[in-house]
């Protein structure tokens, strides 16, 4: 099945690249451009009343979509931001002084950044737990975290330099310390990786946003924030105070019940417009995370398998073998070479991605099997 006609005004853009950093910017379908229309439009009409429309009409509906994705049982858990270090911000605020933090050598900038400079001004203590070898990181990152007796264990789904997916989150989540705060990255997992926080979402925090296979683009990030949380975070926006059932305090700040407390501020809803429509496009043509997880792996393994002596790179450096089931929507491939080989396909009109010896190749819906053979052939130019 090939669904690059609801990608045709990406595509039309620029006629002959190829885009293979799905992982990284998804490629938008056409019906996320009348929702950037709508954003403007209801604006005009609605001017300041536009916030009625927004929080009356398009984050509900994102809601309850994100909701019965992750399989949670109340879509007001979810709350929205522009990005999930707004989110990371927020939670590392509501810490003790000092914190003890459990996390792995693996997560991406928007945490790792921000804790290794607070550990350079002695803010935070933290414990960083190899993911490699993956057959071995769930038991080691658990005992990692009882050892230390964690204030926070942060911890992705699926790992953005290599692909490997967590292999069993629920019993993951549940063998963590009972009152540690626990935060589930779902970025490099949504909406790619089919996953449900059934049994967990009264234990852990969940974050990811839309500029990955949700296909929305920047500005429409969430937190699924569990009910039985009491946290209240010193990083608050003033949306954070509405519907605050408290009576004003001397010298205490009101705060909303529940997920309400991790609303920020005053942001751009249109990434919230596009989420919302590319979500309901899914479902319209009976695009799921399964099948768009089944159609991926068909075009991983056309690559693969294309690969000869003519390329630079090889099945064999593949840091998740496509025998292992549990990996997620893109390849990554161990190499020295890996920057020198994505700058020069870029040259060639190929997007890829490459951070220091990972050279990452994102498969989408928006590809078929003739773009794949492209990819080969252009790979293996001298």
């Amino acid at each position: 099945m090939s669904f690059k006609a609801h990608f045709s005004r990406v595509l039309d853009a620029a006629p002959g690249r190829l885009h293979f950093a799905a992982h990284s910017h998804h490629p938008w379908p056409d019906v996320t451009f009348e929702a950037h229309q709508q954003a403007w439009l209801d604006a005009a009409k609605h001017v300041d009343d536009k916030w009625d429309v927004v929080f009356g009409q398009v984050i509900p509906e994102v809601q309850r979509r994100v909701a019965s994705e992750l399989g949670l049982s109340s879509p007001e858990s979810l709350v929205f931001a522009p990005n999930t270090h707004e989110f990371v911000l927020r939670l590392l605020s509501c810490l003790p002084e000092r914190p003890r933090i459990v996390t792995t050598d693996s997560e991406f900038y928007s945490l790792e950044r921000q804790l290794r400079r607070l550990e350079e001004d002695g803010l935070v203590q933290v414990t960083r737990v190899p993911t490699e070898p993956f057959a071995s990181f769930q038991e080691r990152f658990v005992e990692a975290a009882n050892a230390h007796p964690a204030h926070l264990v942060f911890v992705s789904h699926v790992f953005f330099n290599s692909g490997a997916v967590l292999r069993d989150v629920d019993a993951l989540v549940k063998a963590l310390p009972a009152d540690a705060m626990v935060v589930l990255d779902g970025y490099h997992g949504f909406c790619a990786v089919p996953a449900s926080l059934a049994a967990i979402e009264d234990r852990c925090f969940y974050v990811s946003g839309g500029y990955k296979y949700a296909m929305a683009g920047e500005g429409a990030c969430f937190l699924h924030v569990p009910k039985t949380t009491s946290h209240r975070p010193r990083n608050t926006g003033w949306f954070a105070a509405f519907g605050a059932l408290q009576e004003k305090l001397p010298g205490r700040v009101p705060f909303a019940p529940g997920s309400g407390a991790f609303w920020g501020a005053t942001f751009d809803p249109s990434g919230l417009y596009r989420l919302g429509a590319a979500l309901r496009w899914r479902e319209s043509i009976g695009l799921t995370t399964q099948t768009t997880r089944s159609h991926a792996r068909a075009l991983q393994q056309r690559f693969v398998s294309g690969l000869t002596a003519a390329h630079p790179i090889r099945a064999e450096q593949l840091v998740v073998p496509l025998a292992d089931e549990q990996r997620g929507q893109f390849l990554t491939f161990r190499t020295p070479d890996a920057k020198r080989i994505s700058a020069q396909l870029k040259q060639r009109h190929v997007i890829t991605d490459a951070r220091d010896d990972r050279l990452r190749f994102g498969f989408g819906p928006y590809q078929d099997d003739a773009d794949v053979d492209a990819l080969l052939e252009r790979l293996g130019q001298r």
